[in-house]
């Protein structure tokens, strides 16, 4: 059991409505919504050497995430950048770190408790940055294990609510069987992993679920997308069958922190031959390039 202390937790600067300060010190009321209710959204931000990747995208994102939930972006496209930098810098002067993930959120505010969206309430804003722990040498060369579920979430999961406890069972589904990830199907169709998108590779065509309310559209989408356009990659996005799963040449895995990496192994039984397919090795090449040309 961890029975960490606060005294424990690392002591990074981070910022919180206007202030920075240590996580030790950061404090928020108990009557905040995102505590009570979950009733917030979060964007997750990967830095190499100091410069955001895709923050253009992850902006966007954001704010179609707080419109959902009725809300406002409450700073400037050069206030978020300001702030991350500040805490990019602290933190990599801190702990020697060069790659960096930023995390920020949002939630509505404090408030007497009540389901009602309460209106003229200050938005609580968080950001902190953390160490980024990339996959293994062995993960890219190897592959990772998944296991499949049923998507049990609810219906809303472009949001990139606060609200993860339904991410929260579907990871642990798959950390209980020793697995990177759980795949998880809504019926007979793919949808997501419970923190990574998923994609299918089949005669060299790479597939993904269709942008909707059943699936968290990653940055990766978009990335990918243009990543198969200069590659001369087919990319589809449509509904995708269990059976075309596990039947694909290759599956893969996509997030802020995996990038883009291999699936095995599914539910114990190999995945194509068993090895990192072709398609693969050309995405995570593009994603390097982009990387190097695509940072703020």
């Amino acid at each position: 059991m961890n029975n960490a202390s606060p005294a424990s937790l690392p002591d990074n600067l981070c910022y919180l409505n206007g202030e920075f300060s240590s996580l030790q010190d950061a404090k928020i009321s108990v009557l905040d919504r995102g505590f009570i209710f979950g009733d917030g959204v979060y964007e997750v931000l990967p830095a190499y050497g100091g410069r955001i990747f895709r923050l253009e995208q992850h902006l966007a994102r954001l704010d179609r995430s707080l419109a959902e939930l009725r809300m406002g972006n409450p700073l400037s496209r050069e206030q978020w950048l300001a702030i991350a930098r500040q805490l990019l810098t602290d933190h990599a002067a801190r702990t020697g770190a060069v790659d960096q993930i930023i995390y920020i959120q949002i939630t509505r505010g404090v408030a007497v408790r009540d389901h009602v969206m309460v209106e003229g309430v200050a938005p609580t804003v968080f950001v902190m940055c953390s160490t980024m722990k990339p996959p293994t040498e062995a993960q890219r060369t190897e592959g990772v294990a998944c296991v499949t579920a049923d998507d049990f979430r609810w219906q809303k999961a472009h949001i990139k609510s606060t609200s993860l406890l339904g991410a929260v069972f579907a990871r642990q589904i798959s950390a209980d069987e020793g697995a990177l990830e759980t795949v998880m199907f809504r019926g007979d169709f793919l949808s997501e992993a419970a923190a990574s998108n998923v994609w299918v590779v089949k005669n060299g065509v790479l597939m993904g679920p269709p942008k909707n309310q059943l699936v968290l559209e990653g940055i990766r989408f978009g990335l990918l997308e243009e990543i198969c356009a200069a590659q001369g990659i087919p990319f589809e996005l449509r509904p995708i069958t269990r059976a075309e799963v596990l039947a694909a040449d290759e599956l893969l895995l996509s997030s802020a922190t995996k990038e883009v990496l291999p699936i095995t192994r599914l539910d114990g039984q190999p995945v194509g031959n068993g090895k990192p397919g072709p398609v693969y090795a050309r995405l995570l090449a593009g994603y390097q390039q982009a990387k190097a040309e695509q940072s703020v």
